[in-house]
């Protein structure tokens, strides 16, 4: 019988289920006939594929079943439950992933194989991918540079698809889901084919909610959103390899929450001929984003080594509205990406890896209203990576070198200068180091070393105009430093058939790290406050720690802890936190699984059926960046969840998976320390200042195999 782990921690959480190996090009698979282990699980976060064992950083691994067996409202919401993960959020509809700490451009998305380009330096901006597609997901935690370049301070998430069929013919799955507080409904089709050495797949989703609610808000005006999304691939198995087109479009339309009340009653300013603030129409104002990505990827033998080959092409259009029609910002971005690398395998102990990796950005302005300029963008950059094993000691380091040419472009507006024409050139030189020893066949020690680097982003370089998002007027500075940063990397795991321990420990240093800083000697424009850009140092540590103790063979008490001290050096009391830190998290789940229970009918038998219940307690965060009144400390909060499910079997075949999951079952009225509607109008009935978090929901998932 194959067994897997879920993985729980920031390196991998042990506990048992199953997933099949899969022969061609692995995402994430373990061994079959074998009790899975840590070391057993095989990620592709770094060059090439390595198992868990052989990386000296820690990795985070959510399989497909621990994606889909817990509530959430987009993919980055998915996985913000994971130790050290965290999320921007504005309201339900836009989620921006957060390291340690750290998001924004200093976190790098992957998909499809390469770097997903969207707006992400604005704070209402999420990321433009369809849930339904993720079967798994790894999360690289520490800087990445070497691999993935500039951007890559924090971490790199990295999004598998379905890994393909094995065998020739047609499967087609249909999913749906239903949740009650915000009434979400979506529903996805998928099929996948195989001929011989041909492939192809096809999905087609939508999903539709209207606004949520929470004890002391009511429905919360303007949080609705809908989302569709359509992807297709075709492929080629080949002598030399593998070669695959990947085509996708993606369309998201969220209502902007700005929190406007009443001043007598409280109730929210809702705009006319609005019908009900549970309308699953789109509310004044709102976003619309299209995002269209092309990405021909090839795999091929060449000599002793394999090379990987990947050219894309994306177009990511964002609108904003206030009035139905007319959009008054509209951001228009073309981005190729191209990444290409070798790896080669020296001898038996030795592997090497050379490659070279970037883009070139388009980006122009379409709509009334402009916040930065047009700018042209390449990148480039060359790294090497070496790795050797020798018994129970392995070594892997390298070094990068990357080189930035960004151009913005002069715009005048009723004969004022609006944006006067710069350009930059920025060099940045990385690396890392680290060490693995396998002091027994069930305990690991880790260190590494390395040095991250990040360009200023067109916005911390060029703004200058009212940032809706964040309700102030923002004016950039065009001769910013890039960051740099340097971390070190600290962890244990331990693994046996009853108890599974990881601690992660890391310490970063970030010299000329950039953020936005009140600057009350400029007037004040359109009634918004003006921030500037500016840089200083800054100071993070912090770690995970995670227990899994499983005393019988199906049953799992699992607890895990993160946290993040973050500060800006060298200024005054209310300005020493970064902004945007989460808070200290502690998780407590159980869970007890049954591996097959036997019906009386036709052969059905119910298989990975399970039962689960756990706490998730957010503790106080009283560092914050008070500046202003930027940010207030945010109190404690515990939410109850629980969820059941399983997958239904006939004659040894999958037909369908099923569950309900509760999340705040208890109604726990919270903000999160890192909700941009924290920020929101004072509620002068109850003198609440800003917008809570979702209330009680329940969510029901059928996904049938056919």
């Amino acid at each position: 019988m194959i067994k897997k782990h879920i993985i729980m921690a920031s390196l991998c959480l042990v506990t048992p289920m199953s997933i099949q190996a899969q022969t061609v090009t692995p995402h994430l698979y373990v061994e079959q006939d074998s009790c899975v282990e840590i070391n057993e699980v095989v990620v592709t976060g770094l060059t090439g594929t390595t198992k868990m064992k052989y990386s000296p950083t820690p990795i985070s691994v959510v399989n497909h079943n621990d994606l889909h067996q817990q509530f959430s409202t987009n993919i980055i919401d998915a996985i913000s439950r994971q130790p050290g993960v965290s999320q921007v959020t504005t309201g339900s509809g836009i989620s921006k992933p957060v390291i340690r700490g750290l998001g924004y451009n200093r976190v790098v998305v992957v998909n499809d194989g390469i770097r997903q380009e969207g707006q992400q330096w604005g704070d209402e901006h999420g990321i433009e991918i369809d849930a339904e597609t993720v079967n798994s997901v790894e999360i690289l935690k520490g800087p990445a540079s070497l691999r993935y370049g500039s951007d890559a301070m924090a971490g790199v998430i990295i999004f598998h698809d379905a890994p393909q069929l094995t065998n020739n013919g047609i499967r087609t799955t249909v999913s749906s889901e239903y949740q009650t507080n915000n009434g979400l409904f979506d529903y996805s089709l998928a099929m996948q084919g195989r001929q011989e050495k041909l492939f192809w797949g096809a999905r087609w989703s939508q999903k539709t909610a209207h606004a949520y609610k929470n004890r002391y808000d009511g429905y919360v005006y303007g949080s609705q959103f809908s989302e569709q999304a359509l992807t297709g691939n075709v492929g080629l198995h080949h002598a030399l390899g593998q070669s695959q087109l990947k085509l996708s479009y993606y369309h998201l339309l969220p209502s902007i929450v700005e929190g406007e009340r009443d001043e007598d009653t409280g109730a929210f300013e809702v705009a006319d001929g609005y019908e009900s603030l549970k309308s699953y129409h789109h509310a004044l104002p709102y976003q619309q984003i299209n995002h269209y990505k092309a990405v021909f990827d090839n795999t091929l033998a060449l000599g002793e080594g394999s090379l990987k080959a990947i050219l894309a092409y994306q177009q990511n259009r964002r609108q904003e509205y206030e009035e139905p029609k007319e959009a008054e910002l509209d951001f228009l971005l073309h981005t190729i990406n191209y990444d290409i690398h070798y790896h080669v395998p020296l001898s038996y102990e030795l592997q090497l890896v050379v490659g070279a990796g970037g883009m070139y950005q388009h980006s122009s302005n379409k709509g009334e209203e402009y916040l930065i300029p047009d700018y042209r963008l390449f990148d480039a950059g060359l790294f090497t990576t070496l790795s050797y094993n020798h018994r129970d000691w392995t070594f892997s380091g390298g070094l990068r070198a990357d080189y930035r040419h960004i151009n913005a472009s002069e715009l005048y507006e009723d004969d004022d200068l609006r944006f006067h024409h710069f350009s930059r050139n920025i060099t940045g030189y990385t690396g890392s180091a680290g060490a693995i020893y396998n002091l027994t066949p069930r305990l690991n020690l880790r260190a590494n070393l390395s040095r991250g680097f990040r360009a200023p982003n067109i916005s911390e370089l060029a703004s200058n105009g009212e940032h809706e998002g964040t309700a102030r007027y923002e004016i950039g500075n065009d001769r910013l430093k890039p960051e740099y940063s340097t971390q070190i990397d600290l962890g244990v795991d331990y693994s046996s058939y009853l108890v599974s321990v990881q601690v992660a420990l890391f310490a970063n240093q970030i010299d000329h790290f950039i953020f936005a800083r009140h600057d009350p000697s400029s007037p004040a424009f359109t009634g918004y406050r003006t921030y500037v850009y500016t840089q200083g140092d800054a100071r993070l540590y912090g770690g995970e720690a995670t227990i899994d103790m499983h005393p019988m063979k199906n049953l799992h008490f699992i607890n895990a802890f993160s946290m993040v001290n973050a500060r800006l050096l060298h200024q005054t009391e209310d300005a020493k936190w970064l902004p945007l830190t989460p808070a200290p998290r502690w998780n407590m789940d159980v869970r007890y699984e049954w591996p097959a229970l036997h019906l009386k009918a036709n052969s059905l038998r119910l298989t990975n059926a399970y039962v689960a219940g756990g706490l998730e307690c957010n503790l106080r965060q009283n560092h914050f960046y008070a500046v202003d009144d930027t940010e207030t400390a945010t109190p404690s909060y515990t939410l109850l969840n629980a969820s059941v499910g399983t997958d239904l079997t006939k004659n040894g075949r999958r037909v369908a998976s099923v569950s309900l999951i509760g999340s705040n079952l208890t109604d726990k009225a919270y903000q999160n320390h890192l909700s941009r509607l924290k920020y929101t109008d004072l509620n002068n009935a109850t003198r609440r200042r800003g917008i809570y978090n979702m209330g009680r929901n329940l969510t029901l998932k059928l996904t049938l195999f056919i």
